[in-house]
């Protein structure tokens, strides 16, 4: 899989766009900020965008949406849990374990609530990577002390979820550099403190 990340407004929020191959299908990964800036990328690679795919409702993950859906004619996918506080336009609702194909690739929905309800990462076992939004990040996770956060759900979604990883997993989180599972299980703090 390839990958094209876009970095925008003033919390630096990483917005990716997802394609196996020039003239080919893409997704797209929370949109916060710079449409237009997608949309050049995405001619440029004459791609055809099959998605918008949301991590979380918060506005630095999808200020851009509206505008990118409108230019793209493409559809917009969020888990259910996130729906009553984004109220914007969705037209796919995300359930945990559901599976998305880019051509030929499957990505499948991981529900990892605690920084949102309906927080959610995208992972694809083929590339060994995985689009965590702010669920977690390199060297921390995502704050529980929002609206609709929870931190007993982050420990869950922590357990349960992301600590099934295995160490070659690439992560791709919405604020920061990439990173690996080996490289979190070193240096990220708070993660280190749920799993003991």
């Amino acid at each position: 899989m390839k990958i094209k990340r876009i970095v925008g407004g003033n919390l630096e929020s990483n917005g990716y766009i997802l394609f196996q191959r020039e003239g080919g299908s893409c997704f797209v990964i929370d949109p916060g900020y710079n449409a237009d800036q997608f949309v050049k990328q995405i001619k440029e690679l004459h791609l055809k965008t099959k998605g918008i795919l949301l991590t979380h409702h918060h506005y630095d993950h999808t200020g851009a949406v509206e505008r990118l859906r409108e230019l793209e004619g493409c559809p917009v996918y969020m888990h259910w849990g996130d729906l009553d506080m984004y109220k914007a336009h969705v037209d796919t609702v995300l359930e945990h374990g559901m599976k998305l194909d880019l051509d030929g690739e499957e990505i499948m929905v991981l529900h990892t609530p605690g920084h949102t309800e309906g927080g959610v990462c995208f992972y694809s076992e083929k590339s060994r990577l995985v689009f965590t939004g702010d669920t977690i990040f390199n060297v921390d996770l995502g704050r529980t002390d929002l609206k609709d956060g929870s931190e007993h759900k982050m420990k869950e979604s922590i357990k349960n979820v992301v600590n099934k990883w295995e160490n070659d997993i690439q992560i791709y989180p919405g604020h920061g550099d990439s990173c690996n599972m080996k490289f979190v299980r070193k240096y990220n703090r708070e993660f280190l403190d749920i799993i003991g």
